[in-house]
């Protein structure tokens, strides 16, 4: 059986990491069997989650994961699209993944209300003389991550601002479709849904969020996509009581 290590509930998401999201949400779209553990990054090949063993083999990185479901198992997570189409849901996947999501990296991270209320507890556990130190130091390493993802060198309304036309381009795409490419759910979907629920998610309190919350079609989608994937998960009833 697959093993996907991630992080685990949080943030009032049933994942807390978007890119764990995906994997996890592509793996159900395959139909495979897996367990979850949780786990931290270090643990990694790569430093990053997710990652998953299959039969001894570690794979990192939620794109190389698909790819090896892909090849191992003959799923085809793109199935039905034409070469024109799985171009596009591509293009729509780096968007999401190096512009959204960093986005959300700046509301849940650099907002020091939200750090506080968030990712800061990631450090509960360590030894109380070096627990801010921790903290200080991983909010200044996602920062600077940030800052060279180009949306951290803006003031913070224009890099909402920003990351509005990325959600516009989304939702434009999504229209009245029950998925980004039409009647059945893609890969990219599973990428979308992971960053656009860590937006939406009532646990942090944002200018993203507000806006993002403007697109109907948008939040629709991840109430859709959550009930269809993540059933047994409070999602709408924590929106509704925020």
């Amino acid at each position: 059986m697959i093993t996907l290590f991630g992080f685990g509930t949080g943030f009032g998401l049933p994942e807390i990491s978007p890119f764990v999201t995906k994997t996890e949400v592509q793996l159900k779209m395959a139909g495979l069997a897996y367990r979850k553990e949780r786990a931290m990054p270090p643990a990694s090949p790569k430093g990053q989650l997710p990652f998953i063993e299959d039969e001894g083999q570690a794979i990192a990185d939620s794109t190389f994961i698909r790819a090896h479901i892909e090849r191992k198992y003959g799923f085809d997570f793109d199935e039905g699209l034409d070469r024109a189409q799985r171009a596009q849901a591509w293009a729509f996947e780096r968007m999401i993944e190096h512009h959204v999501y960093w986005a959300l990296v700046g509301a849940r991270w650099v907002d020091p209300e939200n750090f506080a209320k968030g990712p800061a507890h990631f450090f509960d556990g360590a030894p109380e003389h070096r627990r801010e130190k921790l903290r200080e130091d991983a909010q200044f390493r996602v920062a600077e991550n940030y800052l060279l993802s180009g949306l951290g060198r803006h003031a913070p309304d224009d890099d909402v601002e920003l990351a509005v036309r990325s959600l516009f381009a989304l939702s434009v795409q999504l229209g009245d479709k029950p998925y980004l490419m039409g009647a059945k759910p893609c890969g990219t979907d599973a990428t979308a849904f992971g960053a656009l629920a860590g937006i939406l998610t009532p646990f942090f309190s944002s200018r993203l969020r507000e806006r993002a919350e403007q697109f109907a079609n948008l939040t629709a989608y991840v109430d859709r996509m959550m009930g269809q994937y993540y059933p047994e998960f409070a999602w709408k009833a924590e929106r509704e009581a925020a």
